[in-house]
């Protein structure tokens, strides 16, 4: 692939090893990601955007190429501003693919530069999401196979704070 660098955007609320797996997989195939965290001002979040930054930063420390930022505009504006002509979406299934394939031909024909790749959880995180992890961790159920060590040890103080 021609591309040299790759936005890869979410809220990230929390990153999961499906997240995780997917940016790895993303800085093989380009080289550099940037990570772009949103901030959804009308969106309740579970952490805030620096945590959410913080977190990202610590479960991918070891990747190469990787950073992370945050953005609270448009993608394909993000894009300019970080000089990626490559968007990374993760896709679980048909209701993920259908919203990916509008959301990559809004952006397309907003700035034609941008592609949108689309790659396929590794199986074992393909059901995984964060709003299924934020759930089962507010029950006190175990998510550790969901997430890496850092987001775990965050989850369980962010609960115990609130029993």
């Amino acid at each position: 692939m021609s591309a040299q660098h790759a936005l890869f955007p979410g809220s990230f609320d929390p990153v999961t090893l499906g997240h995780v797996d997917l940016v790895e997989r993303a800085a093989r195939l380009f080289g550099r990601v940037t990570v772009l965290v949103a901030s959804h001002p009308s969106k309740q979040q579970l952490f805030s955007l620096e945590e959410r930054i913080e977190l990202i930063g610590e479960a991918l420390a070891g990747v190469a190429g990787v950073r992370v930022a945050a953005t609270a505009g448009l993608l394909v504006d993000a894009c300019a501003e970080h000089d990626a002509d490559v968007v990374v979406r993760g896709v679980r299934g048909a209701t993920d693919l259908e919203y990916e394939v509008q959301m990559a031909n809004t952006n397309r024909a907003m700035r034609s530069a941008v592609d949108t790749v689309m790659l396929a959880p590794a199986p074992e995180f393909a059901f995984v999401t964060s709003t299924l992890v934020r759930q089962i961790a507010s029950m006190g159920g175990d998510v550790s196979a969901f997430v890496p060590p850092c987001v775990l040890r965050a989850l369980k103080a962010r609960f115990e704070q609130d029993s």
